[in-house]
């Protein structure tokens, strides 16, 4: 897990319904991911934030695992299901988008 590469996107979209959307198509993605005939994405979660001051207006959160930096570059840049959460993304209201990426340093928890 600590080659993995973790990617963590943040979306401020005020409207359930447009979260509802987005939650539509990144259960597509998690279908349709396909890289060489194969599905490459190592895992993936999603789902609305809890409300809290510290989230700062961010309603939406996905975080995604890649094999590596190749992967994740072919998820942003030629993933034809990830185009389709892009499209959905322009098409309703959405604020604000925030994306990270590293590899781990540490990992620890009961369930590494």
């Amino acid at each position: 897990m600590a080659d993995r590469v973790h990617r963590v996107t943040m979306f401020k979209m005020p409207k359930e319904e447009d979260r509802k959307k987005m939650l539509e198509a990144y259960n597509a993605l998690a279908k349709n991911n396909q890289k060489d005939g194969k599905p490459y994405i190592l895992s993936m979660v999603v789902g609305p934030a809890e409300e809290d001051q510290r989230s700062q207006g961010y309603t939406l959160v996905s975080k995604t695992e890649f094999a590596s930096l190749e992967d994740l570059r072919y998820y942003d840049d030629a993933c034809t299901a990830h185009g389709v959460v892009k499209t959905v993304v322009q098409s309703v209201q959405c604020d604000g988008i925030l994306t990270v990426y590293f590899k781990p340093q540490e990992i620890g928890g009961v369930a590494p």
